[in-house]
């Protein structure tokens, strides 16, 4: 058997974990979470508590939109957090943390986390995907802005969540 054959009898199980509030979840995070479960054999989605953002829906309530949202695609699992990232990804062992990159103004603040993230484990690398030109424009702040006046948002958000929302 030649090295080639060898290794190819040993596949890794490839794991990242893709963290936020999702408050709620959008078609763009949605992108990118498909994109990542393209690459990788397990996507764990990571719900962050958050409180220091107030966010509009309970933490409970964010986790049940991304799963919702998320039930159709293989290797995803959800998970809830109030930690650090890299020590939920140190403990659930994974080495990748993918980041969405909708515009330059994003770069920014991600490529200072990354940074930070490295900083305290230096095993983990940090992937940056960027959602497709039709959900580029698309955040959760905006998503919240058009709920608070009332207006129409389930273009935005993927109809799982609406239906949650619904309620």
């Amino acid at each position: 058997m030649s090295n080639l054959e060898n290794t190819e009898c040993v596949k890794s199980h490839k794991k990242a974990i893709y963290s936020g509030t999702f408050d709620p979840i959008t078609n763009g995070h949605l992108d990118i979470i498909r994109r990542a479960a393209n690459i990788f054999d397990e996507v764990i989605i990571a719900v962050a508590k958050s409180e220091l953002k107030k966010p509009m829906f309970s933490h409970y309530e964010r986790e049940e939109f991304v799963i919702a949202a998320t039930k159709d695609i293989p290797g995803v699992k959800v998970v809830g957090f109030d930690t650090l990232l890299v020590d939920l990804a140190t403990q659930l062992g994974v080495n990748t943390i993918i980041r969405g990159l909708r515009a330059v103004s994003d770069f920014e603040f991600e490529l200072q986390m990354g940074y930070a993230n490295s900083s305290i484990n230096n095993k983990i690398e940090t992937l940056y995907l960027m959602p497709t030109l039709e959900n580029a424009f698309v955040s959760s702040t905006i998503v919240r802005e058009i709920i608070r006046f009332d207006g129409k948002f389930e273009h935005l958000v993927p109809k799982e969540v609406v239906k949650c929302m619904s309620l």
